[in-house]
């Protein structure tokens, strides 16, 4: 592993049984050694504590930080407030997806940008250059994700009015004596929370919610249940369900945010970001959709496994993902927009499985998102 940043809870996960593989430069916990449908089920039925610190934080700071933001996002920051965050892509000049982030607003002047590996931290820092606006990295803030639906449950007999934050904002506050900030986000698509603190803190915030939670059911979870709760959700991961990972024959990396779906992102008017004018060009020239797919088997398709429409191939799978709770077995896929309907028979053939297969929307999970948005 040749990570360059370091998580201070790297002892914990050890002992939970991680060998830290490398994500966007920090050594991560992908798997622990407790089994990864125990990990998905407590983050369904009960709570999960995961540390994905490995997301970049960026704090944009100054006059021209809502500028820059806006030219480098999807969105109109314009229109946040301080305490609301909003889910953001990022575009090259060819408008083509290049990064996703979740974008918090602390001030008049003041935001802060997360984002995954993607080329978000070259966008916003070149940016910069000849503005009156300071970005700075912040390695020090670790990221600790509290999901599940007794997660305010646990919060709420130390933070009050957690019970109050609306989905997609987040409150400057302390938990067990510590300063934090918590914001009511996530990538699980359950209710949740992701706690923002010092690394200095990140050790005993961690230890207290494993003690204080395993009561409620709350156990530490790894980064890969994160595969198996974003597949049925409808949360992508970049590079994994892209073309940089996938690359089409014969034509260069890079996606549209209509091939993605992620054209909700885009602010309503909005027309001065990167990329603008080729995001609009691109409309209806989708080479594929993401769209879901069921599978008769219990097993899980694996990313990479074709399907075909008798002997011509339509797509395949980025992630898939079997539940245990559902007994289903699901998957994201990148399809020939003809087959982007729901009801389409094909079949899934694999490096080690083969087997019916049907389309299907995504979400799988909650489509009308009843559970992360639900109040009080």
């Amino acid at each position: 592993m040749s990570s360059w940043r370091l998580s201070v809870l790297a002892d914990r996960h050890r002992a939970l049984g991680s060998g830290l593989e490398d994500w966007n430069g920090m050594g991560t916990a992908w798997t622990y050694s407790t089994d990864l449908a125990d990990e998905h089920a407590a983050i369904r039925t009960k709570a999960g504590l995961m540390d994905v610190s490995g997301l970049k934080k960026m704090h944009i700071i100054g006059p021209h930080a809502e500028a820059l933001i806006n030219f480098a996002t999807t969105r109109n920051v314009s229109k946040l407030y301080p305490g609301k965050s909003v889910y953001a892509c990022m575009l090259n000049e060819a408008g083509k997806f290049i990064d996703d982030c979740v974008i918090y607003r602390n001030g008049p002047n003041a935001f802060m940008v997360v984002h995954g590996s993607g080329a978000g931290h070259e966008i916003l820092t070149r940016g910069a250059v000849g503005r009156n606006v300071v970005v700075l990295f912040d390695d020090d803030l670790h990221d600790l994700s509290l999901q599940g639906p007794v997660a305010v449950d646990f919060l709420a007999k130390h933070v009050p009015g957690i019970r109050d934050l609306p989905y997609f904002h987040h409150m400057q506050t302390t938990l067990f004596g510590r300063p934090v900030m918590l914001s009511r986000t996530g990538y699980t698509g359950e209710r949740g929370y992701e706690i923002f603190c010092k690394g200095a803190d990140a050790p005993l915030i961690w230890d207290t919610i494993v003690a204080e939670g395993k009561e409620m059911g709350i156990m530490p979870c790894s980064f890969t249940a994160l595969d198996w709760l974003r597949v049925e959700s409808y949360l992508l991961f970049y590079p994994y369900d892209n073309s940089d990972m996938y690359p089409m024959a014969g034509q260069p990396i890079g996606d549209s945010l209509w091939e993605l779906g992620l054209d909700f992102t885009v602010s309503p008017g909005k027309k001065d970001f990167r990329g603008a004018a080729e995001h609009y060009r691109l409309q209806g020239q989708e080479r594929f959709k993401i769209f879901g797919v069921e599978l008769a088997t219990k097993d899980a398709a694996l990313g990479g496994d074709a399907l075909y429409d008798g002997d011509t191939k339509v797509g395949f799978v980025t992630c898939g993902m079997y539940s245990r709770l559902t007994e289903r077995s699901m998957a994201i896929a990148r399809i020939d927009p003809a087959y982007a309907v729901a009801g389409r028979k094909l079949t899934l053939r694999g490096a080690s499985l083969n087997c019916a297969a049907t389309t299907h929307t995504l979400p799988f999970d909650d489509p009308d998102k009843v559970k992360r948005t639900a109040k009080g």
